[in-house]
């Protein structure tokens, strides 16, 4: 066994480069012939010096073989020497995995010489050495076959192969999008991903271990030139997979932060960060989704923009069809936007704006929600009959707020009392003009809650020291100290019941959860590129990655298991299925290698029977050398 190289020139540019291959001498018909059992690439990075020592440790790997006089090499050639014999262990007569040229082209299998392999069978018995057992390369399988079946369902890879994309690229876009599912952020750390802790390239029959990571970055350009046309395939597929109606419309912002400095990126603004990371420039990520919360319209805006001004470009972007109801928070849903809903004919289910609270008891219905807890609604119709506002009490959030009021009452009534005190002693500032400027800027820093106070002042006989502060508590009538856990929500479908109404509502929280998926669980933030482009593209495997973990989430309610868990959970569960390889020696001196997936945890088999997924992947390898 030894390297060669050799010169290769390419045929479309005339480039002239050289290749690496790993050759070994067979006898085949009685004569001498030199076989390539495995293509190492153009960038073979082993120095020339470490060739021969690096081909002996293969065979030790290979053979399985006790070292009497370990070799000392370098860990960059280690590393080497394990991962090509990991190659060579994988081969098998009938599917040969190979690594992908720098043009992305598999090399041709007829041109590569399997070891000898042992297909399995229904029994197979091997006389072994037990105490011989070595396991090596555990690699995790469990999320990227639930992602690889996600991806099979929507035809994903054949509509990448449709748009151009060279095999080389799409292998890299699979690999990021299935690295956000799996929890892993930016395209460096999947890249590293690939490379040492998963087994998507086995499945894939990719060997990522030689894909540079420049091709991360050139395919996720790739991918977000033709992210239009991918987002649109997408959600035109997923509505014939389930068969959606598209007359709900949900809609809402979000925010990310840059690490570092981007001044080529023009949406890279300061503004408010709903992270609290002020020191960090912004951009912002719009989804339009429909009402079982797939999306079908994403959009980055500048991170300083308004919510308000963004909701006519993106309804006018989709094309969203006429009388599609629109759904969403008090943060868009200012006056102006509420008529250009009215005059282009969209429905529109909003939460008011109204600071003034009101509610009617006595005209309430009341609703029960999937967690048990009772909501009570009070439909009201507009004079004209244009708009119905419905107003809603819920006990949980009443408690939630008279938390919060209480706590900022205390926190208020501290300061004061400290103000108070810090008059009884001798240096303190006592003109009445700047006490009520304190007193004022602890209003404005205390949540509103100032308003609910009536403060006093007393100063002695001249007017012009003050000897103490006085306060006594009210609730402002409509406020949410006086009618805590109401709110109001505003809706031209003066038709529809309470129910439909509040249930309708109801998604708009659904959709808060996408946005916690995107930033918690599908590495949303931060983004660390500086150009616009590469920026953009970041967020759009995100919400590629999202696409397929709410398939899977979908699928897996569809089959009575638990689809509204958090794809957190379902990672958990499906990360510790690895794939591995046991390596034995036989009783005739020659090594024999198993590679196969760890056994299916009962948790796991359970979503796998739920989706009807091989809950071993990769198959068993059998390698005898």
């Amino acid at each position: 066994m030894y390297i060669r190289r050799t010169h290769t020139n390419n045929s479309s540019t005339g480039e002239r480069y050289y290749t690496y291959r790993l050759v070994a001498s067979q006898r085949v018909d009685g004569k001498p012939r030199q076989m390539t059992l495995l293509n190492l690439g153009r960038h073979f990075a082993v120095d020339q010096d470490w060739w021969a020592s690096l081909c002996v440790r293969i065979e030790q790997l290979l053979r399985h073989q006790t070292e009497l006089l370990p070799i000392e090499l370098p860990a960059a050639v280690e590393k080497a020497a394990q991962r090509i014999a990991a190659q060579l262990v994988e081969q098998r007569a009938v599917a040969i995995k190979t690594p992908l040229t720098d043009e992305g082209h598999s090399t041709p299998a007829e041109s590569v010489a399997p070891v000898e392999s042992v297909e399995a069978a229904p029994t197979d018995l091997q006389s072994v050495d037990v105490d011989s057992l070595e396991l090596t390369r555990p690699r995790t399988v469990g999320v990227e076959q639930l992602a690889l079946w996600a991806m099979q369902q929507l035809n994903f890879l054949e509509l990448l192969t449709h748009l151009g994309i060279n095999g080389a690229q799409i292998a890299a876009i699979v690999g990021s999008i299935i690295g956000r599912m799996a929890g892993v952020g930016s395209e460096l750390a999947t890249h590293n991903w690939l490379m040492k802790q998963s087994a998507l390239g086995e499945l894939l029959e990719v060997d990522y271990e030689s894909l540079p990571l420049m091709t991360m970055y050139r395919a996720a350009d790739a991918l977000w030139k033709h992210s239009t046309q991918i987002e649109q395939t997408l959600f035109t597929r997923i509505t014939d997979l389930f068969g959606f109606s598209t007359t709900i419309t949900l809609y809402d912002l979000t925010n990310t932060y840059f690490e570092g400095e981007v001044p080529h990126n023009t949406k890279a603004r300061h503004g408010r960060s709903k992270e609290k990371r002020t020191d960090c420039p912004l951009v912002t990520l719009g989804l339009v989704l429909d009402g079982s919360g797939f999306v079908r319209r994403s959009q980055t805006f500048a991170g300083n923009v308004s919510e308000a001004g963004t909701l006519e470009t993106m309804l006018q972007d989709l094309n969203a069809p006429q009388g599609a109801l629109v759904v969403m928070d008090a943060g868009i849903a200012t006056e102006a936007n509420i008529q250009w809903l009215r005059t282009t004919g969209y429905g529109y289910l909003v939460v008011s704006r109204e600071r003034l609270r009101q509610f009617n008891a006595d005209a309430a219905i009341s609703l029960e929600t999937a967690a048990q807890e009772t909501v009570r609604c009070q439909k009201v119709v507009a004079e004209d009959g244009q708009e119905v506002r419905l107003y809603c009490h819920s006990s949980g959030r009443e408690q939630k707020e008279q938390a919060m009021a209480e706590r900022f009452a205390s926190r208020f009534e501290t300061e004061l009392n400290a103000l108070n005190e810090g008059l009884q002693r001798p240096r303190t500032e006592k003109q009445p003009d700047r006490l009520w400027e304190r007193i004022g800027r602890l209003k404005e820093k205390h949540h509103g809650i100032g308003q609910h106070y009536q403060i006093d002042l007393q100063t002695d006989d001249s007017g012009e020291k003050a000897v103490s502060i006085t306060w006594q508590k009210h609730s402002v009538p409509g406020s949410y100290v006086d009618l805590p856990g109401v709110y109001c929500l505003r809706s031209n479908q003066t038709q529809w019941s309470e129910e439909q109404l509040w249930r309708t509502y109801r998604m708009l929280t659904d959709l808060e959860a996408v946005f916690r998926c995107f930033k918690s669980d599908l590495g949303l933030r931060p983004i660390f590129h500086s150009k616009e482009e590469r920026a953009d593209s970041h967020l759009f495997i995100t919400v590629l990655a999202y696409q397929l973990v709410q398939l899977i989430r979908r699928r897996l309610k569809e089959s009575g298991s638990d689809g509204n868990g958090s794809w957190r959970i379902l990672r958990e569960i499906m990360s510790t299925q690895c794939r591995v390889t046991a390596s034995f020696r036989r009783a005739d001196g020659k090594a024999l290698h198993v590679r196969k997936a760890t056994r299916a945890e009962p948790e796991q088999m359970a979503i796998y029977r739920a989706l009807k997924v091989n809950p071993a992947p990769g198959g068993i390898s059998k390698t005898i050398v």
